[in-house]
Order: C-alpha cells, then sequence, then structure tokens
C-alpha cells in the first residue's frame, strides 16, 4: 500500500472553535507543522491554510480546510487534484465520539461515523477509500447531547490526553508516511515512555 503525501487536518475555522473537541485535527496538524519549523499561508484555491513540511525524508502537503466541518470535502478534493494525488496518497485527521479521550487509531475505508466533515469528503470522492486518524474526544453518553459536546471544550484532564493520543499519533507518523500502517498501529497501542506510571 502507497504512503501518504496529503494529510488534511478537519476542524471549524474561528477563534471561537479553537479549543474545541471538535477541531482535535487541526490540533495535530498545528503541532505538526509547527514542531516542523513551518508555518501555514492560505491558498484561496485549495480553500485552506497549507503547507509542506518534511515527514521521515518524505515531502508532505499538510492543509486545514478553511470551509466549516460539514464542507470539508470541498478543500480536500480540491487539493487532492490540484497535487494531482490519489484518495490511497490521503490522511484524514478528525475527531471521534466512539473513542476515548487519550486513543488515536488508523483506519482505512468505510463508513463517516456520523462525522460530519467525513461524511462530506465520502460523498465528494464518492467513496470512502482513503485513510483516517482518528483522536478520541469520548461521548457525553446521550445521543442528545452531542452536539454541544463536540462544539464544547474538553475539561483540563480530558485535553491533556487528547494532546497526549496526539503526541503519540505523531511518533507514529513517520511510519504512516512510509505506509507502515501496521507498525504505526502497534506504535499508537503503546504508551510512551514516562506515560506508564
Amino acid at each position: 500500500m502507497p504512503g501518504i503525501r496529503l494529510i488534511a487536518g478537519l476542524g471549524n475555522p474561528g477563534v471561537e472553535y479553537l479549543r474545541n473537541r471538535h477541531n482535535a485535527g487541526f490540533w495535530f496538524v498545528d503541532a505538526l507543522v509547527s514542531g516542523a519549523g513551518e508555518r501555514f499561508a492560505f491558498e484561496k484555491r485549495l480553500h485552506s491554510e497549507a503547507c509542506r513540511v518534511r515527514i521521515g525524508g518524505e515531502e508532505v502537503r499538510v492543509i486545514k480546510p478553511a470551509t466549516f466541518m460539514n464542507e470539508s470535502g470541498r478543500a480536500v478534493v480540491a487539493a487532492l487534484n490540484y497535487w494531482k494525488l490519489a484518495p490511497e496518497d490521503l490522511l484524514v485527521v478528525h475527531d471521534d465520539l466512539d473513542l476515548p479521550a487519550g486513543t488515536a487509531r488508523l483506519k482505512f475505508d468505510g463508513g463517516h461515523g456520523g462525522q460530519n466533515g467525513i461524511r462530506d469528503v465520502i460523498a465528494q470522492l464518492g467513496h470512502g477509500k482513503f485513510h483516517r486518524l482518528r483522536i478520541g474526544i469520548g461521548h457525553p453518553g446521550d445521543r442528545n447531547r452531542v452536539t454541544p459536546w463536540v462544539l464544547g471544550n474538553p475539561s483540563a484532564l480530558d485535553e491533556n490526553l487528547m494532546l497526549d493520543a496526539i503526541a503519540r499519533a505523531l511518533d507514529a507518523l513517520p511510519l504512516v508516511v512510509a505506509g507502515e500502517f501496521n507498525e504505526a498501529m502497534k506504535r499508537l497501542h503503546t504508551p510512551r515512555a514516562g506515560d506508564e506510571d
């Protein structure tokens, strides 16, 4: 299976959404890009902020759609088309209600699981054959509370758990980019040094 050439972090633009659980994908790409010493710049034709980073010796494009979450597919497909990449070259990073905070999981193909950004990417592509990195945000326990939950800020404890999951995912990212998905999954399941206690 090929590796990754485009990473799209999903979220809602605007300072009022900055720390929302729903913006976990933005948290991930912000940490990736700042850690690489790079900066995003707005690219109108891509409906996104975009930049390039080197991961494990490979050049990878990174985008943050400037559309709202439920129109993420427009930006993702524009980037794939502009850089002449296949959906299999894509990693979409997003929040996931079905995973507890502190968890990150890789997935290829499948449905949207109720995540509106993934729903739109699938709708725009016509299929779900792309890689996803799911950042757990936990579930409020009542489906009537899902919207305020995802559009709310996590507790300090949950935020730290989410940031730890993002750090583990960043550790595994060179394996993902190289197409070594099984090894990357093992890394995601292993606590980081110092996290065992």
